[in-house]
């Protein structure tokens, strides 16, 4: 097979699975494939790794409102409850809406309690959150609903710890749930901008985010450089041509598929929260993945070395493409602070293309010397006339 149907074949098979990725992503069971009655819709969700729960929310950050629904599967006839907690990820000090079930029988309402040591108080308002909206919904598979409004205090910030838990309920009253793990572990924390939750199932929002950052990190951030310091310097060295050629190629085609399954889980996430807009990281990503789309299909149009427009291919060439690197590592580390990511992976980054930045000043001044000794030794040879050793700008 001649390498342009090659790289048609393996583009296309990278764009299919690219495509496939949103669908398994958002399969059955996930928590973007819920729907709520009264057309209620919320701006993100995450599933949650203990009693099968999961959180759907909308934030609100300039009136400090948050939205939420929690479903969960209560033993038969008991309740179920969601809640935060000011202070710690604990239990104890959880400001709650618990969905019991009516006294006459006829579905669930919504009850608030403030929560101290491991006992209700009895309802009333809570005191660091004003509620409202609530309501409870039982579905047909047994599962509860809660929905409700809290606002938060000033200064809360996004990052809140929720607690939820399910039980027994009988003489009027919520009974204490099990022991189990499940039970014991059902706490966390909560990023309401982010979706970051440290109960996140394998599916959640957190775990699609986090791929999404490594896909376009490693793809755009560090293949696509380094297709680039291949193609400009060992192409100097006569005794790596063409191997310079097809490392280039290798590097930036699977530089290409990787970042387009990353564009795509971007897409999908962005799809998933449409009550949360990153527009420049959105943008910036949009753009890089267009002008990539475009350098790969210009392979096919490459005029010969003699070509009369070989020169203007060139030029087209390397300004696409090192503008894609620059937008690149401009969108990775927004993303990163978009998921507000731990330091030691934006250090570890920093390194990667400080080390490669690093690779490339050297090799620019190496082969720099290469062509002007060249170009001397051509100079004496040819009468002053240089045919050769130059920095070719052409692949």
């Amino acid at each position: 097979m001649s390498i342009p149907r090659l790289l048609v074949a393996v583009l296309f098979a990278t764009l299919a699975a690219a495509a496939s990725t949103p669908a398994h992503a958002a399969g059955a069971g996930s928590c973007a494939a819920e729907k709520f009655s009264d057309n209620r819709v919320f701006a993100a969700c995450a599933d949650l790794t203990r009693l099968g729960a999961s959180l759907h929310w909308s934030y609100d950050a300039t009136t400090s409102s948050l939205s939420v629904a929690f479903l969960a599967s209560p033993p038969s006839g008991g309740w179920v409850a969601w809640g935060l907690n000011p202070k710690a990820q604990t239990m104890d000090g959880t400001q709650a809406l618990v969905a019991v079930p009516k006294a006459n029988g006829g579905g669930y309402e919504v009850q608030t309690y403030s929560i101290s040591g491991t006992t209700l108080d009895n309802p009333g308002p809570l005191p660091n959150y004003q509620t409202s909206n609530l309501a409870a919904e039982v579905a047909g598979d047994g599962r509860v609903t809660i929905f409700g409004t809290l606002k938060l205090q000033n200064g809360t910030g996004a990052e809140v710890n929720q607690v939820w838990q399910v039980g027994p309920y009988s003489s009027g009253a919520p009974q204490i749930h099990e022991m189990q793990s499940d039970n014991m572990n059902s706490k966390g924390s909560l990023n309401l901008l982010t979706g970051a939750t440290a109960a996140a199932s394998g599916g959640s929002i957190l775990r699609q985010k986090n791929t999404h950052g490594i896909l376009n990190a490693v793809s755009w951030g560090l293949l696509l450089p380094m297709g680039a310091i291949f193609a400009r310097y060992l192409k100097t060295f006569k005794s790596a041509d063409p191997a310079w050629f097809y490392l280039h190629v290798a590097c930036q085609l699977i530089g290409y598929g990787v970042g387009v399954s990353g564009w795509a889980t971007g897409i999908h996430l962005g799809n998933l929260s449409k009550g949360i807009t990153y527009s420049l990281h959105r943008n910036i990503g949009i753009t890089v993945f267009a002008l990539g789309t475009l350098q790969i299909f210009a392979l096919f149009l490459r005029p010969k070395k003699d070509h009369k427009y070989r020169l203007y291919w060139n030029i087209y060439h390397h300004s696409v493409g090192y503008t894609i690197i620059i937008l690149g590592i401009i969108n990775i580390f927004k993303g990163m602070s978009i998921l507000d990511v731990e330091q030691k992976w934006k250090t570890g980054y920093i390194i990667a293309i400080a080390i490669l930045g690093a690779i490339a000043v050297i090799l620019e001044v190496v082969t720099w010397g290469i062509v002007l000794k060249r170009r001397k030794e051509d100079s004496k040879t040819y009468n002053g006339t240089s045919n050769g050793g130059r920095l070719p700008l052409s692949m």
